[in-house]
């Protein structure tokens, strides 16, 4: 992956001197999301901007333990404004780990409001929209906090990583690779990775602080949704996973309780595709897909689920009731199916 120094000099003229900036990043915010976007905001703070980090809704409790997370606006719970008020007066807009504005769900109509900010997308998915004037978008980037990484040592250097930032970057890294684990991963990847750990970052609490942390209630949860809501399709090569408000009522349910769960039934050899499927506060059914190898979950989405993503990690919604809805994904894997996709 090859920084365009033309763009690299574009960001640094439009942050030549100080600025209100806006940091936002997408709904239902992952470790990658806070990460990228905190990390990038102590480097402009550094720089003696003004910046502010928004969130549309809350991020897992798990991640609460990050640098600077006490500093978040979370829009669902601003009950004052304070959103509004900082949007409206940001004369730049950087929207980090989301491809358009629309993954900012109600906020994007506050963003729609401000028609004199610069918009700068910093992002790893697939086709980003045309609503920026500036944009860094590699969908071949592991992490979008590996790419704010490599923004931020074309722009200032390295030297201006400390622990705090490294540390965000590399949970951001993290968990969008699996620890390291998935098919995006590379030597640059690993180098960045020696970067962060040069700023004495402790890498072993970092770890168990991000997958060691979890509540009783998410472990019962955990097994309830293995031993009783995972079904199989077509010979056990694709599995998939639901849940209802109520069944997560019954385990105490917090943000991030379900994260990972999609991933586990591609730990069964034959699995090459799986689905879970979770009810959003009687809204829609979030749908999260993950695959092996030439499963392409990325098309999937988008043809069933008006969704998206990478080619291994998608996902999308679905309008319909539960029992709609699964009975809707059984029939798209059967045609997916016999076009020789799964």
């Amino acid at each position: 992956m090859n920084i365009d120094l033309e763009k690299i000099e574009i960001f640094k003229s439009l942050l030549d001197q100080p600025k209100k900036v806006v940091i936002l990043s997408h709904t239902n915010p992952d470790g990658d999301a806070i990460g990228s976007s905190l990390a990038m905001a102590k480097v402009l703070q550094a720089k003696g901007h003004s910046v502010s980090c928004i969130l549309p809704n809350r991020f897992p409790y798990y991640l609460k333990w990050m640098p600077d997370t006490d500093n978040l606006i979370i829009h669902a719970q601003d009950k004052i404004g304070i959103a509004q008020s900082v949007i409206a007066a940001a004369e730049v807009v950087i929207c980090a780990d989301m491809s358009s504005l629309s993954r900012l769900e109600a906020l994007s109509e506050v963003i729609a409001q401000n028609n004199h900010a610069k918009r700068i997308l910093i992002d790893h998915h697939l086709s980003p929209s045309d609503e920026f004037d500036l944009v860094f978008s590699f969908p071949e980037s592991s992490s979008t906090a590996y790419l704010v990484y490599e923004i931020i040592k074309a722009a200032y250097g390295t030297e201006v990583l400390d622990k705090d930032i490294a540390t965000l970057l590399y949970v951001g890294m993290i968990t969008d690779t699996g620890n390291f684990a998935f098919s995006t991963i590379n030597p640059q990847l690993f180098r960045a990775a020696a970067d962060l750990l040069e700023t004495g970052i402790d890498v072993p609490t970092i770890y168990n602080n991000v997958y060691n942390s979890f509540t009783e209630g998410r472990a019962r949860l955990f097994g309830y949704v293995i031993n009783r809501k995972m079904k199989t399709l077509l010979k056990g090569t694709v599995a998939y996973l639901s849940l209802t408000e109520d069944e997560m009522r019954r385990f105490w349910f917090q943000q991030g309780d379900s994260e990972g769960f999609v991933n586990y039934p591609l730990s069964i050899k034959k699995v090459k595709m799986s689905a879970m499927f979770s009810e959003q506060q009687g809204s829609f059914i979030r749908v999260s897909l993950r695959s092996h190898g030439n499963v392409d979950v990325n098309t999937f989405a988008r043809r069933y689920f008006n969704g998206g993503g990478h080619k291994n990690a998608a996902g999308g919604k679905s309008f319909m009731n539960m029992e709609d809805t699964i009975a809707h994904y059984i029939k798209a894997v059967e045609e997916y199916h016999a076009e020789g996709l799964v």
